[in-house]
């Protein structure tokens, strides 16, 4: 595994602003992610994460600022070209194809560059998809259409993946599931920007927090100093 506070900064956000329309959703989202990490986006809702992971998909309408991903500035670049550089965004809805069956949607995205992982280690990850694989996007559980939304991904070659609440509204044994997952894929040398609501969750699986509010990023607390800044974060958080 990688020592993430040796590994060079993989992705430098700086003065990011987005729009939706006239809508002004960011107001200068500013952090950085280093090679090997995990790092969670914690916020209330509404206060921008999920916006931030679109900013640095270029999935905005419309964003200014600086998002440079290894070395290279992204901030005019297209979705596609920015897919190419090795960034994959695993979205809140899922997007699974119902009329295919889970092998047929693991297939779907084409490969944008070596070191995606193959079938057989995708199922390893996701023994579940494995025994499912002739079925229906339809016939699948919310936990498993999850994980075939994130196994989907991982054929791609895409090496930073951008996960949106990959927990929300799963049985504690598929969120534990999932956790034991980013787990491997950390190992494996992935990078991973994971918005959460679960914060347990994210306290069990990340290097880093960023607190967003209100389109800003006011706060990072390394997962080694949570217990000190508990109370803080509560108070970020509302809970």
């Amino acid at each position: 595994m990688r020592d993430p506070a040796s590994s060079r900064p993989m992705l430098k956000v700086e003065d990011l602003n987005g729009w939706y329309g006239e809508s002004h959703v960011l107001h200068g989202v500013t952090f950085d992610v280093n090679e090997g990490e995990v790092v969670t986006l914690l916020g209330r809702n509404g206060a921008g994460k999920t916006s931030t992971l679109l900013g640095i998909m270029g999935i905005l309408p419309r964003r200014a600022g600086s998002v440079v991903f290894d070395g290279t500035e992204t901030v005019d670049m297209q979705p596609r070209h920015i897919a190419r550089l090795g960034i994959a965004i695993c979205p809140e809805e899922r997007g699974i194809f119902s009329s295919l069956s889970v092998e047929e949607n693991l297939m779907l995205p084409p490969r944008i560059r070596e070191g995606g992982l193959s079938v057989e280690r995708i199922y390893d990850l996701f023994p579940n998809l494995a025994e499912r694989r002739r079925s229906q996007g339809t016939k699948l559980s919310g936990g498993e259409q999850q994980m075939l939304a994130i196994a989907r991904i991982l054929r791609t070659g895409s090496r930073f993946l951008l996960l949106d609440e990959p927990t929300e509204g799963l049985a504690p044994v598929i969120v534990q599931q999932i956790g034991h997952t980013i787990g491997a894929l950390k190992d494996e040398g992935f990078t991973i920007v994971l918005v959460e609501q679960n914060f347990r969750f994210a306290a069990s699986v990340a290097d880093r927090h960023y607190v967003v509010d209100q389109g800003r990023v006011i706060d990072m607390i390394p997962n080694s100093d949570l217990d000190a800044n508990i109370d803080k974060l509560h108070a970020y958080l509302g809970v």
